[in-house]
Formats: C-alpha cells, sequence, structure tokens
C-alpha cells in the first residue's frame, strides 16, 4: 500500500513535472508569439510611417512646384506690367531716371537731326516734352499737330526742365487727335503753382517789354548774352507786378521766317503785350513763345 502510495505519489509527481513543463513551453511560445506580433506591428508601423513621410514629401514638392508656377507667373506678369501706359499723375509720381510710358500728342516740333527728333506734346491732363527721340525723317514729317504717339523713354530733368529722354515712340494707328487750346497762367507767375504746369501751352496777358540789358534801350539780344546774329534764339524781358521774367523765341522751333520772330524783333520797351508758347524750364520759367501780339 506505502509502495502503490509511492508509486502513486511518484506517477503524480511525474505527472506534476510534465504539466509544469507544458506550462513553462506554453509560456515561451507566447512570449515568442508575442516579440514576432511586436515585431510585425513594428514593422507595419515603420512600413506606414515611411508611407506617409514620402507622401509628405510629395504634397510638399508638389506644394513648392504649385508656388514657383505661380511665383513664375507672377513674375511675368509683373514684367509685362512695367510696359503699361502711364497716365499723367503717374508720369509726374514716377522717381527720375525711371522707364515711362505715355501716350500724348504732338503740338509742336522743335527740330529733327541726325534721326532724333524733340517734341513738344500735350494730353488732357499735362504736356511732356520728348527730347532726342530716334525718329527717321519719314516718321518726323508724318508728326503733324494733333498726332497721337506712343513715348517709351526714362524720365530725365535738366536745369529744371522735366522731360521723357533717350526715347523711342510710335504713331497710334487710328488713334484720335488733340490739339491744346492755350492756358492762360498769368496770374500764376511767380508762384509755385506754375510749374505744375511745365510744357503746356499757355498764354499770358498784358505784360510789359522791358529793357533787355540794364542800361539799355534794346528790347531783345540775339542768345541769352547778346552774342548771336540774325537766325539765333532771341530772348526779351517782360514784366508783370514790378517782377520780370526772360522768354524766349527758340529759334529751332521759330526761326527768323515766323512771324513771332519778326514780331520781337519789333518790339519796343514799354510795349504791353499778349504771348503765347510752350512753358518750359531753364533755372526757372523760360517760356518759348510762338505768338506775340499788342495787348487786348
Amino acid at each position: 500500500m506505502k509502495k502503490f502510495a509511492a508509486l502513486f505519489l511518484s506517477a503524480a509527481l511525474v505527472t506534476a513535472c510534465v504539466a509544469c513543463g507544458n506550462d513553462a513551453g506554453s509560456g515561451e511560445s507566447g512570449s515568442s508569439g508575442t516579440e514576432e506580433s511586436s515585431s510585425e506591428s513594428s514593422e507595419e508601423s515603420s512600413e506606414a510611417s515611411g508611407a506617409e513621410s514620402e507622401e509628405s514629401s510629395e504634397a510638399s514638392s508638389a506644394e513648392s512646384e504649385e508656388s514657383g508656377e505661380a511665383s513664375d507667373a507672377g513674375s511675368e506678369a509683373g514684367g509685362e506690367a512695367s510696359g503699361e501706359v502711364m497716365t499723367y499723375a503717374d508720369y509726374v509720381a514716377a522717381p527720375m531716371d525711371s522707364e515711362v510710358v505715355v501716350e500724348t500728342y504732338v503740338q509742336a516740333k522743335q527740330s529733327w537731326w541726325e534721326d532724333k527728333a524733340t517734341l513738344y506734346t500735350q494730353d488732357k491732363d499735362g504736356a511732356y516734352f520728348v527730347y532726342n527721340a530716334a525718329c527717321t525723317e519719314d516718321d518726323y514729317a508724318k508728326l503733324t499737330p494733333g498726332t497721337k504717339i506712343k513715348v517709351t523713354g526714362f524720365k530725365g530733368e535738366w536745369s529744371g526742365e522735366v522731360e521723357i529722354m533717350d526715347a523711342t515712340f510710335e504713331i497710334v494707328e487710328g488713334g484720335d487727335s488733340f490739339v491744346a487750346e492755350p492756358e492762360d497762367v498769368t496770374a500764376l507767375l511767380g508762384t509755385d503753382e506754375l510749374i505744375d504746369h511745365q510744357n503746356k501751352f499757355v498764354s499770358f496777358k498784358g505784360m510789359t517789354v522791358e529793357p533787355a540789358g540794364e542800361g539799355s534801350e534794346d528790347a531783345f539780344l540775339y542768345n541769352w548774352d547778346g552774342s548771336g546774329a540774325e537766325g539765333d534764339d532771341l530772348y526779351f524781358n517782360v514784366s508783370l507786378d514790378g517782377q520780370t521774367y526772360t522768354f524766349t523765341v527758340e529759334s529751332y522751333l521759330c526761326d527768323s521766317t515766323t512771324d513771332v520772330y519778326a514780331a520781337v524783333k519789333n518790339l519796343k520797351v514799354g510795349d504791353k503785350i499778349d504771348m503765347e508758347g510752350f512753358l518750359y524750364w531753364y533755372e526757372g520759367v523760360n517760356p518759348h513763345i510762338t505768338s506775340v501780339t499788342a495787348a487786348e
């Protein structure tokens, strides 16, 4: 009985050991499965993360390309905008030495020489003096008063005169015509507002002829210092309200065969006269006169 019991106990002990062994094996197997599962999960997570990263990179690259294309498009649009026609207000606001583009109307031609033309031009808002624009002799002949032209050049200044330099122009085919009426600026002489009308076709009323030089009875000079001769510019002085101003007959604009040239040569000190011309500037107001008549 004891032997049987011992055998029974031994058998039970062996059975228990086997059971324990199976439990231990089962535990190791579970741990291995967990590790494999964890490894697979990690790999899947890594792959997902990589995919997301790749997608994010591709999206970022696409956005960058779109942004670049938009930037290029903006640059192209900006380049086109730089050639747009300006209003007179835009022209006035433009800095010196900047490129300007205006549409304006020929009022008078000063000169043509070696494929360069100098023009007095104006629109309904203001005036533009175009200096030495590239121009063939044939095109110069087409520039009659009122002709509409598109001018591209650079805004510059010389001794107070604001002008368009280094310019090219084209005649606007089928464009309308405009010839300015003279604007009376007599009351603006001696004021800061006068320069706002620079280069316009203007008139002066009831001014008095003064001596051309101190102690002289002559009413005009050939050239500013009297050094010229027939055919050169004429300089003469006129006054209003005690202030004296020097006006000019520009011989390239109005040569010795014109009525205004003859009229100035016939002036006498003390004459009262009315005048028309272009409000040119040289170290102060120095109009280029195109008409002189006795004051009304």
